[in-house]
């Protein structure tokens, strides 16, 4: 739906600046995101970590014209052509405006909230509900602050039904979000631990979600839980309630009985005096419990207990996350299959064009037909044609009657059209594909797990999965503990802690951290070889490398003399000036660095004696900032080098950056934050200080290949250690020391997951496998395996190795495919 400028002028309440006539049909907040700029309102958003405005400037060189700003940019006052909406609050000014547009729609919203399965409730009721109505719902997890007015925007004249996520992290947070999205129909799913540490107790949380249903109709909830029904109770709501309940027979949804087997869960229950059941192709809890909030929702809305029945048996796993695999012959494989809609479709191309930014790789998108959206197909497929161009795909390959017969909408000078997903694997075009990045997308009906197969290059069963929302939340996490001012570097070296780089560097380059660190000048090269620009320092310079550095600008650690009048010579010989160096002062540590009381008077007087280099900050590394032990030292280092790192500045008039604090140090001396700090082991997930996992970032996986069942009297493995006292099941899976599993873990001395529950390693972990006790636990072969990951933390395995989750992570060999994915 479009709106006029003059609209949202009066809605938010701003100050216009400019008189150009605009029609609005895209809000942006990230600037990066830009996609249809004549019809672009950009909201520049203030935050502790960075500002909107900066990025209006470069918005109106690609075509913006229209911004919701606090303030003007000097550069910018005066120019005639665009308009300029002034307001107190920008953030304040989305939401209105949201709030605004869901007013509207005399349509059922359903608003989700709680601690875990919003987003499976949310895309589970979609499949249910959607072969009737057009729906409107959050794409993925927008459920933030920011996320949520951007999600009810998307609802239009077309919209029959909007399902919308709202999630908080703190008080008050709901209180804006209610009159967004303004549900008819409220679902809570559960209440848990998650952002916990800004809420005085679970109630208090409980309460300020509820705020979300205050003008529901119906509230739908597990009655059982005795923190959400004593807070509902409190909340003293007018509306109806669905209580759906296992144990007390007067609720109005009566769970009668769960019954389990190998391949799906019947549920049997009674709601207004009738008796049903369903069935779904899950076991666990979390599953069934998302499903009987989802049963309430559809019995609510009047869909017949035996098409829910139906549906229910079908119900798919929901795509979350967007996937980045190694695809064949050097493509990169971008998996978003079975999340099919205008909205996904956006997000996916979008997170595919940063992917392929300066890699000079070929875009290909395989598309199937956009399914059960109630638009006219010729509306939709221009929107789509339009999408598709502005995000500068090369390459389009459509499976599907209704794209197929849009295909002269398509301005795009490479397409192919297929009817069906089974005539385009016939064809062979999916051979054909060489070093593109390939986004797969496409509608459930079509079975794109069956192209993605094709594509994916399989060189492993044993994997390693990044989860990259995790990674962003541990670098908020550290963020937000910073002063506004202080600038962030963070370590990428060692593969990213075995992360992988590429992908862990352009994510942290996405969300504007101010430097990477790697170890040596080739990890630096390959990062800008895969088209990554922010600021890069080599903390292990070698003199073989000053070259590579010069041409891909990669700037060095310099910790003496030598090295320095070796760069120095160098920069003369190529005629190179002014080069950024990082000079390193030893406070204690004793590895390498400047004398912070003997080396700082000649270091400046030979700097200041050329021009080849200059120095752009100055650090020192903490000893033992993760240990109390050592307080009394690291205060010690930490005055040492605010006295040396001043002598250092005074000798030149440009401001040198300086920084001390390592990931224990942002936590535990926030007084020398100076004016940078390096964040380490913390962004992937681990707390040096406690040896506590934040947010987990990776997750090593493997299957089982074979099971055996073996007698008592039988030795398992290498030199008969493996010593059995019961007669066992015995499974072997394809992991062993050459993957990164230490031999020392064998034997008993640690356990991996399989389906859940504990499995040792029994005798000698190989060079290629090992072999796990699986007595007593329901798996068989092609049963996943987890070594570690959420449910079985790194630490675990570091501390029975008696070492630290650095080894741990960073000896996850390459031959381990890993396999990022996105929310």
């Amino acid at each position: 739906m479009s709106s006029s400028i003059e609209e949202i002028v009066s809605v938010i309440g701003a100050n216009r600046v400019g008189d150009r006539p605009a029609q609005v049909d895209w809000i942006l907040t990230d600037s990066r995101s830009l996609c249809f700029p004549e019809e672009t309102l950009f909201f520049a958003l203030k935050t502790k970590r960075n500002d909107g405005h900066k990025y209006i400037e470069e918005l109106y060189a690609r075509g913006v014209y229209n911004f919701v700003v606090t303030e003007i940019p000097k550069k910018m006052q005066g120019c005639k052509d665009i308009n300029f909406l002034v307001v107190s609050n920008v953030l304040k000014a989305l939401q209105r405006l949201a709030a605004k547009h869901r007013e509207q729609f005399d349509v059922p919203v359903v608003g989700i909230t709680g601690s875990n399965g919003k987003t499976v409730v949310k895309e589970w009721l979609y499949q249910l509900l959607s072969p009737e109505r057009r729906i409107t719902r959050s794409p993925r997890s927008y459920n933030s602050q920011i996320g949520v007015p951007l999600s009810v925007w998307m609802m239009d004249s077309h919209t029959e039904l909007g399902i919308f996520e709202a999630g908080i992290s703190e008080m008050g947070e709901m209180e804006a979000l209610e009159p967004i999205i303004r549900p008819t129909i409220g679902v809570l799913t559960n209440i848990g631990g998650a952002h916990q540490e800004n809420f005085t107790s679970l109630q208090e949380k409980c309460m300020e979600k509820l705020l979300l249903f205050k003008d529901c109709d119906v509230i739908i909830y597990n009655g059982d839980n005795e923190l959400i029904s004593s807070c509902v109770a409190k909340s003293l709501f007018a509306a109806r309630e669905i209580a759906w309940s296992m144990k007390d027979v007067e609720r109005p949804l009566f769970v009668e009985k769960i019954e389990k087997d190998a391949t799906g869960t019947t549920v049997k229950y009674r709601y207004l005096g009738f008796f049903k059941e369903y069935r779904i192709p899950y076991i666990d809890d979390a599953s069934i419990e998302n499903s009987l909030n989802c049963l309430a929702v559809a019995l609510y809305l009047m869909v017949s207990p035996e098409t829910i029945a139906e549906r229910m048996a079908c119900l798919e796993p929901v795509a979350m996350r967007l996937e980045v695999k190694e695809g064949k012959n050097g493509c990169v494989l971008i998996n978003d299959s079975y999340n099919s809609d205008f909205a996904s479709l956006d997000i996916a191309l979008d997170f595919m064009a940063r992917r392929s930014e300066g890699k000079m790789r070929r875009r290909t998108l395989i598309l199937s037909d956009i399914l059960e959206t109630g638009q006219p197909g010729k509306l939709l497929y221009r929107q789509v044609a339009d999408l598709v161009h502005s995000r500068g795909v090369d390459r389009l390959i459509g499976v599907g009657e209704e794209i197929s017969a849009a295909s002269a909408r398509f301005e795009v000078k490479d397409k192919q059209f297929f009817q069906t997903t089974k005539e385009l694997i016939a064809s062979g075009v999916l051979a054909s594909l060489r070093g593109d990045v390939v986004l797969v997308k496409g509608a459930r009906a079509f079975h794109f797990d069956e192209v993605t197969d094709l594509l994916e290059l399989k060189v492993h069963e044993t994997i390693l999965e990044i989860n990259l929302n995790a990674l962003v939340d541990n670098l908020n996490y550290y963020r937000n503990k910073l002063k506004p001012e202080t600038k962030l570097m963070c370590m990428v070296k060692a593969s990213a802690y075995g992360a992988g780089p590429f992908e862990v560097a352009k994510t942290l380059e996405e969300h504007r951290v101010d430097y990477l660190a790697v170890a040596v000048a080739d990890e630096g090269a390959d990062l800008r070889k895969a088209g990554i620009t922010c600021p890069i320092i080599i903390m292990n310079p070698e003199v073989t490398a000053f070259k590579t550095m010069f041409a891909y600008r990669l700037e060095p650690n310099i910790y003496g003399f030598r090295i320095l009048e070796d760069l120095i010579k160098a920069a003369e010989r190529e005629g190179v000036s002014n080069f950024p160096i990082h000079i390193k002062i030893d406070t204690g540590m004793h590895r390498l660095g400047f004398d912070p009381y003997n080396d700082m008077k000649p270091l400046v007087e030979r700097l200041n004696r050329q021009s080849a280099v200059i120095p752009r900050s100055v650090f020192s590394h903490l000893v033992g900032s993760d240990s109390s032990r050592f307080d009394a030292f690291t205060r010690k280092q930490i005055e040492t080098f605010e006295a040396a790192s001043a002598e250092l500045q005074a000798g030149f008039t440009h401001k040198i950056l300086r920084h001390i604090c390592n990931t224990a140090g942002i936590e535990r001396y926030p007084g020398a934050q100076f004016d940078m700090v390096r964040l380490g082991i913390g962004l992937y997930g681990i707390d040096p200080y406690t040896n506590r996992v934040l947010h987990n970032v990776s997750t090593l996986k493997t299957t089982i290949l074979q099971i055996h069942n073996v007698s008592a009297d039988e030795t398992i493995g290498y030199s008969r250690k493996g010593v059995l006292h019961r007669d066992s099941r015995i499974a072997t899976v394809p992991i062993g020391y050459a993957d990164g599993l230490n031999r020392h873990l064998g034997n008993g001395n640690a356990y991996c997951l399989v389906n859940g529950q504990k499995a040792p390693y029994i005798g000698n972990i190989c060079m290629d496998v090992c072999m796990i006790d699986v007595t007593g636990i329901d798996c068989k072969e092609g049963d996943k395996v987890v070594v570690f990951g959420d449910d079985l933390p790194v630490t675990v395995l570091s501390n029975a190795l008696d070492t630290i989750p650095y080894e741990i992570l960073t000896n996850v060999s390459n031959r381990v495919k890993r396999v990022y994915f996105q929310d």
